[in-house]
């Protein structure tokens, strides 16, 4: 039989907001030290109210925008009851029919809601509590039967609660998405637009974003889609886990199926070191957690934020940037990718692009080229050796220009533009400038590098009888010979047309 894939995906994100989404502790993903961002409202003492964050309603608000998503006239809290450790009150304030966000559309998938709760704390095992976690059956037995008998003392779990209160958006799409590739792919773009609007970095192996897979396997039954049962993945935390779960459990789903048997409604986690979805719990309708209006939070009235203003806000989108960048230059597809994937870089080269300009545009569609080359490869490595973003670099778009023209009218060589580059990005600097004070200025006057020629084909024998014999790559040694005499000062092109005339 014929199975369709029918995949839905919900996806939280932590955003980027001074204080929690509920109190006035600090929102600090970076904080190391456990229970220090607390208060007793976070930690949910009797008698205290909760606030809620204009600063993160506004987040959700501007994510709706960007999704082009319908906000309600009014929305509200609601209190989502169920008991897990690290959720202090018991409940989660959460939303339920009333969402911030109605609807919206991304890379041709429908979006059913986005909306607004508060983040849990986080758990932290022992070592010896996981290497026994294949014994806690047989030491439950033996509590059972010898009321004496203690589990280890070293066998252990601990809460740390500075996450808990941290606002924390959630994404709910309808189940239009077909396979594990596009389930990827809209993932990816979400993240995206969230770094490009500022309200989270939703970097998930810091656990700043984690996606959620419902898969299901439907069946055309009298030319209509009938629906499978539902299986819901939790917390997965990498792309390629987004990816991998779906695809195995599409498979599973299939494999239970064909052999008679109904998939069961639950709720399964990835195990990235067996490489599958393991049964976890099942499935809770939305009747089990007893969803009611949060009591010490009023309804919000839409009309009590500026939401103009709030759409003033809305930068290019990444689309918007890939559009416009076929337009406007030479590059390709991959080229246009790597730059909107980091808004930094993608100002960085139009900053640069914008110098050259103003310099003249004689030679602006290879210097187009050298930018983006330069950018995605000496740059961006350098960065990622030294741990840093576009923001922690000395180098200016201004003197990258300057180096770029440096190149392009051949007044530098490739190699002494890296030494420069790798300079400027540390230090700063004007390239020519720096050219006077290193020494580095290249060498075109024919006298000065007659000599070195001269020299060089003095030293090298067997290469100059190689060339003379027809064997072309002889000359591009005996140039190379030349070069490193000169420190890379000399000018390739003149130094070959003076040893083929040195030659003849």
């Amino acid at each position: 039989m014929k199975y369709i894939p029918t995949i839905g995906l919900e996806i939280h994100a932590e955003l980027k907001t001074q204080t929690k989404m509920f109190c006035d502790c600090k929102n600090d993903p970076e904080e190391r030290r456990p229970n220090i961002n607390v208060c007793p409202v976070c930690l949910a003492h009797p008698g205290t109210l909760p606030v809620a964050n204009r600063a993160a309603i506004e987040h959700v608000l501007l994510v709706g925008m960007a999704l082009k998503g319908d906000i309600p006239a009014s929305s509200k809290f609601d209190r989502k009851n169920y008991f897990y450790p690290d959720l202090p009150k018991g409940y989660q304030i959460s939303q339920y029919d009333v969402p911030l966000v109605f609807g919206g559309m991304l890379k041709g998938v429908r979006l059913t809601r986005v909306h607004l709760e508060e983040d849990t704390g986080r758990l932290s095992h022992s070592a010896d509590r996981i290497a026994q976690s294949e014994k806690t059956s047989n030491d439950s037995r033996l509590a059972r039967s010898n009321p004496n008998y203690q589990l280890p003392i070293t066998s252990y779990s601990l809460v740390d609660f500075n996450r808990a209160g941290v606002p924390l958006m959630e994404l709910v799409t309808e189940p239009d998405i077909k396979d594990a590739d596009q389930a990827v792919a809209f993932a990816k773009e979400l993240q995206l637009i969230l770094r490009y609007l500022g309200v989270s970095d939703a970097d998930m192996e810091k656990g700043q974003m984690r996606v959620e897979a419902n898969v299901s396997l439907g069946t055309i039954v009298d030319g209509l889609l009938k629906l499978g049962t539902k299986v819901e993945v939790k917390n997965i935390a990498s792309f390629k886990a987004v990816h991998d779960t779906i695809e195995y459990e599409l498979k599973r789903q299939a494999e239970v199926l064909e052999s008679g048997e109904k998939v069961k409604q639950e709720t399964r986690g990835w195990d990235d070191v067996k490489r599958a979805t393991v049964s976890q719990r099942s499935k809770e309708d939305a009747h089990d957690y007893r969803y009611f209006p949060e009591p010490d939070i009023p309804p919000l009235d839409m009309n009590k934020f500026d939401l103009a203003a709030i759409k003033l806000l809305l930068p290019e989108l990444p689309q918007e940037k890939r559009v416009r960048f076929v337009k406007e230059y030479g590059l390709s597809d991959a080229q246009i990718e790597t730059l909107v994937q980091d808004r930094d870089m993608a100002a960085f080269f139009e900053n640069s692009i914008s110098e050259l300009e103003t310099e003249d545009t004689e030679n602006l569609a290879r210097e187009t080229q050298l930018i983006i080359n330069y950018l995605s490869s000496d740059i961006r490595g350098a960065l990622a050796e030294w741990g840093i973003g576009f923001g922690g670099i000395k180098l200016t778009p201004e003197n990258f220009a300057d180096l770029i023209e440096l190149i392009s009218h051949e007044k530098i060589t490739s190699r002494t533009a890296k030494d420069l580059l790798n300079e400027m990005i540390q230090n700063g600097g004007d390239p020519n400038t720096l050219l006077k004070e290193k020494g580095l200025e290249q060498v075109s006057d024919e006298g000065a590098l007659m000599t070195v020629v001269d020299k060089v084909i003095v030293a090298n024998p067997k290469p100059v009888s190689d060339y003379k014999a027809g064997k072309m790559n002889a000359l591009q040694f005996l140039v190379g010979m030349a070069m490193k005499e000169l420190k890379g000062t000399g000018h390739p092109k003149t130094l070959s047309e003076l040893f083929i005339s040195k030659l003849k």
